[in-house]
């Protein structure tokens, strides 16, 4: 993008891109709501199995939905489930295909972010199920229409939540099962107790998923509306600060890690061609996590790297739901210490980040559900990436 813009039109851009992003939605989960429910059962049924699930992907962006796929179903805690066997496979092990050749079973399941044709080949031919959202060759492709690649990217997001959300409504219905799947009505609560027929909890699933994606509708239409000037300042700050040098550190716990490890794949090498940015993702480094949160706590993980890394005149962006996280905290007021511009994404009613001013530019979505906020934050990063490159140095 070349012709700078004005904040008043950067605040109308956004409304664009919310439109852009929730028509996609519409007709996406609209035309796929049947196979997805489908796809629940035949997951469940692998799990049940004693299956494991395999998030492969390649690219930079694609690391970060494996570990996000891997993180939610490993560590379900808000739904207070039993973990799940997922496992990340990225391009840091070397080749996908020949990392799942050396592990995968018949039993097991592969998602495929990004083209990964061997993957896939490899594990249909292991008898793996395959789920794809790329022309990977897979079982179960899921391809949205959009040319936008932030927006497939949001559209994976949210189907791969909605297969851990609702894959757990089968496990009572197939028997007893080595996954320990427990009360599922806190999340399913259209679904009477009893002995439904799979058919009959498939239909049922199928509406689910149409609850779902229009709950992601609504809150992505909330954070981008409430937030449009807020995004476009921050953009406009980013930018600047980008320009004259500084790099964008950004961090969060979790799912939410891995979204920041997806804001700095953005940043430096942006899947359309946009200049390269320097930035930081702090949840990347397993090594530099374990070592602070075993010597020193949990509550310096993000903070040590701010002192280490950060420089007056860089800016740094915290995501989290609660905006509560002790580490979180201590992170955004470091960064203040430095001299460095502070967004921070957040969930709840904004929690203390909100609450007692603890950043430059705050966007809130305003929700209780964590997958539900983590979808719309990945709206909020990915409108703000689009509005650095329009934003005026």
């Amino acid at each position: 993008m070349s012709n700078a813009v004005g904040a008043g039109a950067l605040a109308t851009r956004v409304d664009e891109l919310l439109a852009r992003r929730n028509e996609a939605s519409d007709r996406f989960f609209a035309a796929e709501a049947p196979r997805i429910a489908l796809l629940c059962r035949e997951l469940a049924t692998r799990l049940v199995s004693g299956g494991r699930l395999f998030a492969v992907g390649s690219t930079p962006q694609a690391h970060s939905d494996a570990r996000h796929v891997a993180v939610e179903f490993v560590h379900p805690v808000i739904v207070g489930k039993r973990a799940l066997p997922a496992i990340a496979l990225t391009a840091e092990g070397g080749a996908v295909a020949t990392q799942l050749g050396l592990l995968a079973v018949a039993a097991d399941t592969a998602i495929l972010f990004g083209e990964e044709p061997d993957a896939a080949a490899l594990a249909r031919e292991r008898g793996c199920l395959t789920i794809a959202f790329d022309a990977s060759g897979a079982e179960w492709q899921f391809e949205a229409e959009s040319g936008d690649p932030f927006v497939r990217q949001e559209l994976a997001e949210t189907l791969y939540h909605v297969l851990w959300e609702l894959v757990h409504v089968f496990f009572d219905h197939l028997g007893s099962s080595t996954v320990g799947a427990g009360d599922s009505a806190f999340l399913y609560p259209f679904l009477e107790g009893g002995d439904k027929d799979l058919d009959a909890v498939v239909e049922d699933v199928r509406a689910s998923v149409l609850m779902k994606a229009a709950e992601i509708a609504g809150l992505r239409a909330q954070t981008l509306q409430d937030g449009r000037e807020e995004l476009a300042a921050a953009a406009a700050t980013l930018r600047r600060a980008l320009d004259r040098g500084g790099a964008l550190l950004a961090f969060g716990n979790g799912g939410s890690a891995t979204d920041a490890m997806d804001v700095a794949a953005d940043f430096q090498a942006a899947p359309q061609g946009w200049r390269s940015r320097a930035a930081l993702g702090l949840s990347a480094d397993a090594a530099i996590l374990t070592a602070l949160a075993n010597d020193i706590g949990p509550g310096a993980l993000f903070q040590r790297q701010v002192i280490a890394y950060g420089r007056e005149g860089d800016v740094a962006l915290a995501l989290s739901t609660s905006g509560n996280s002790g580490n979180i905290l201590e992170a955004l007021a470091e960064a203040r210490r430095r001299g460095l511009v502070t967004i921070a994404m957040i969930g709840y009613d904004g929690g203390r980040v909100a609450a007692e001013g603890l950043a430059d530019h705050v966007v809130v979505s305003r929700s209780e559900h964590v997958p539900r906020i983590q979808e719309a934050q990945a709206s909020a990063y990915h409108v703000l990436r689009e509005l650095v490159e329009l934003a005026g140095p």
